[in-house]
């Protein structure tokens, strides 16, 4: 594709990165074929193809308007396009840079600007989260169906003492201790049995993602250097990993050598983070075969596009003597997408209702997936019991 960038955009940082993306594309439309929100509208201007001519314009000088805007926030950011394109675009790092001009050139109103505020105050931080939650929980019947919470599920959280010599942080997160504790401690009981020490390093939060992918970029970085230091000290103890068990949290700080590559402060420690991380199924350790129940297994698109990790949890739950059944358009994402299903709830919920019709056609016995926003997303969908996959190898 050729390119002619504004002036104001042609050497700086962002607008080097985003012509040499641009430059991949060759118009094939490729993409097409796999972008959720294509399928569903059929709008040239929400699939991969049409954003990146907008973006393209933007970056050219011609004026964004509250329709791009739009057709910017309908993304999911799922980066199945990646995975389908021949020419290696890297659509998500282009949609970051057109979504972080487009937000400055087109300011959002004071409601929906006070409302994303709400979103990333209380999505990144537990506490608060978690009073919302239980809240949540109490007036269920009563909440509209795009903001139903799981239910409460009686787990265990026993953690195991750090004594091996083998040891691993793990993320906390932000939303998944409210949602999920029992996630971590299973995994933390499984990789204890292979002579693996999992630990939580105090005030290790959110990612960073939440806030960036609501184009509050500037914050989103701030949380990312936030997570750094309170990991770094185990860092330079030599730990072998730092641990994953969200696959969304995972693929973005894989790429904080990318996101901070202009700081000279954290540069380096960025990206030594983003070369400890792995996620839990990239792991090697044993498993017994002693189950024999039907799983259906939701692959997040932050593990299969965003990470390109396929087929690692579905292999270990065969070793665990599961049957997987077949999911149809397995490549396609649920919907969930972060804060997607509170802001676009209407493309979010049709979405869910086609991945949750996939999941259930082989009449599995239980859903699993690798990612907290996909299990509640899901789980909110739907009576069928979903849960990570970790949980299901204890």
């Amino acid at each position: 594709m050729q390119t002619a960038l504004a002036t104001e955009y042609r050497d700086t940082p962002e607008g080097r990165e985003a012509d040499a993306i641009l430059r991949k594309c060759v118009h094939c439309g490729f993409c097409t074929a796999t972008c959720p929100t294509y399928q569903l509208l059929g709008d040239e201007l929400d699939g991969p193809r049409g954003r990146i001519y907008l973006i393209k314009q933007v970056l050219e000088g011609a004026a964004p308007t509250a329709k791009t805007r739009l057709h910017l926030d309908r993304c999911l950011t799922c980066r199945s396009c990646e995975t389908t394109c021949p020419s290696g675009v890297q659509y998500g790092r282009l949609a970051d840079i057109g979504r972080a001009i487009v937000e400055e050139k087109v300011p959002r109103g004071f409601v929906e600007q006070s409302f994303r505020k709400l979103l990333s105050s209380v999505l990144t931080r537990t506490s608060l989260f978690g009073f919302f939650l239980a809240m949540g929980r109490i007036f269920r019947p009563l909440l509209p169906r795009n903001l139903k919470v799981p239910e409460q599920r009686n787990s265990k959280l026993a953690w195991p003492p750090p004594r091996h010599s083998r040891k691993m942080l793990v993320l906390a997160g932000c939303v998944q201790p409210a949602i999920a504790p029992q996630i971590n401690s299973a995994a933390a009981r499984v990789l204890d049995r292979a002579g693996v020490s999992l630990i939580e390093a105090p005030g290790a939060g959110c990612c960073g993602a939440l806030r960036f992918h609501l184009n509050d970029q500037a914050a989103g970085r701030d949380d990312m250097r936030a997570l750094i230091d309170a990991w770094w000290p185990h860092v330079e103890q030599s730990v072998e990993a730092i641990v994953m068990t969200a696959s969304g949290c995972g693929s973005f700080i894989k790429e904080y050598g990318h996101h901070l590559k202009e700081d000279p402060a954290y540069r380096d420690k960025a990206a030594k983070i983003s070369s400890l991380s792995r996620d839990l199924s990239e792991l090697q350790f044993e498993v017994e075969a002693k189950r024999s129940r039907r799983v259906a297994f939701q692959s997040p698109c932050s593990l299969q596009h965003g990470q390109q990790i396929r087929g690692n949890v579905e292999a270990l739950l065969r070793q665990a003597g599961y049957q997987l059944t077949d999911v149809s358009d397995a490549h396609l994402c649920c919907g969930s997408a972060g804060s997607y299903s509170i802001l676009q709830p209407e493309l979010s919920g049709a979405l869910r209702e086609r991945k949750l019709s996939a999941l259930a056609s082989g009449g599995p016995d239980v859903i699993a997936t690798a990612n907290i926003g996909c299990l509640a997303h899901l789980q909110g969908g739907s009576q069928a019991n979903v849960m990570h996959w970790i949980e299901l190898l204890e």
